[in-house]
């Protein structure tokens, strides 16, 4: 281990990227706090003493899915399925209203496949919210999403990115991409689009325009080689396009969920995921620890294991928390401020692109 952390340290130095057997030695060793001490040493080096986050709100717009997903307790078949629902534009509006009038900067908003929603109805919350909170950055719309539009529209995702954009669209989440190991994916998300489509969609998002984050579930039923598959493929597509701002690495919650022999998440896994993911992903700028499925407490260790982005105060996020997340439903920004200090970091609010609004 002592040849291998050193090696890794030279690279890191010299601004050199590890390679996937170092990634995989690094999974698999036992020595947490080396491996932590490597990704503190190339967050350093990136982004010095600062951690970000900003003040957010979450739009989750409806739970009905054509896809159903097993590791997803947030989803419904139909109308008729219980606990079902789909927002009104005005009941979208009004969350955005209080989002702007709270001070959020952010309108983060995802949802389910619905069957019978047009494409129209998503350019139309769009320019709703354009026009009655237009200082807000609207990030929406996974991937997934945009290949479903696609569909229904009968073009290509660089059209709908187009009418996206036109309507009021500013960026794209990082959802959808799961594991992109094949195998995998068919245990967890068999209707989903493959994770090959996933990485051709968000390229031509990217070539489009939008930044967007990247994501991966961890935790139900890969391995290490799945994990370093998946980072080596986003590594590989930020060479091409350089449209991802952060990787956020997703600590998969098991309950309600219908993946057999699913393990969960520990603090052990979820710090070494998120340390490695920082050391093998020397394009990213930003690796961001989401304390709605890590908790405050592991998310706030993080910043000693490379992590320099908290997300933001979220409010009303029902995804994770459908699936047994045990974490707050919202923090105030004050709160985020006194965790990132007590981690021995300088806070700094951000804008949705990484523009620094205030340090504190």
């Amino acid at each position: 281990m002592f040849n291998l952390v050193e090696n890794i340290r030279t690279k890191i130095d010299n601004g050199v990227r590890i390679s996937d057997a170092e990634a995989l030695a690094l999974f698999e060793s036992d020595d947490l706090l080396a491996v932590g001490e490597l990704a503190a040493l190339a967050n350093l080096r990136m982004n010095a003493d600062k951690v970000y986050f900003n003040v957010n709100r979450h739009i989750n717009y409806t739970n009905i899915c054509v896809n159903r997903c097993t590791f997803c307790a947030f989803s419904r078949e139909d109308e008729a399925d219980e606990g079902s629902y789909t927002l009104a534009l005005n009941d979208i509006l009004e969350r955005a209203a209080e989002a702007s009038d709270a001070g959020a900067t952010e309108i983060h908003m995802v949802g389910g496949l619905h069957p019978d929603l047009p494409f129209d109805f998503y350019l139309q919350i769009l320019a709703a919210l354009k026009a009655d909170s237009p200082q807000l950055h609207i990030k929406a719309f996974t991937a997934v999403e945009v290949d479903y539009f696609a569909r229904l529209t009968q073009q290509s995702p660089s059209e709908v990115v187009a009418e996206l954009k036109a309507a009021g669209l500013d960026s794209m989440p990082g959802g959808g991409a799961e594991i992109f190991a094949t195998e995998v994916r068919k245990q967890i998300c068999p209707e989903k689009i493959s994770g090959e489509r996933w990485l051709e969609v968000t390229e031509q998002v990217h070539n489009g325009g939008l930044k967007t984050n990247a994501t991966m579930l961890f935790g139900h039923v890969e391995n290490f080689a799945d994990r370093i598959d998946h980072l080596s493929r986003l590594r590989e597509l930020q060479d091409r396009t350089g449209g991802f701002q952060a990787f956020i690495p997703l600590a998969f919650q098991p309950d309600n969920t219908r993946v057999p022999a699913a393990r969960g998440v520990g603090g052990v896994d979820a710090l070494k995921t998120l340390a490695v993911s920082r050391i093998y992903l020397d394009n990213f700028r930003h690796i961001k620890a989401y304390w709605v499925m890590l908790g405050l407490k592991v998310a706030q260790v993080a910043l000693a294991f490379g992590v320099n982005d908290l997300d933001g105060t979220v409010v009303e996020e029902q995804i994770g928390h459908d699936a047994g997340a045990d974490s707050p439903q919202q923090v105030s920004k004050d709160q985020l401020v006194e965790l990132i200090r007590k981690a021995g970091k300088k806070p700094v609010e951000r804008d949705t692109l990484y523009n620094e609004i205030k340090t504190y």
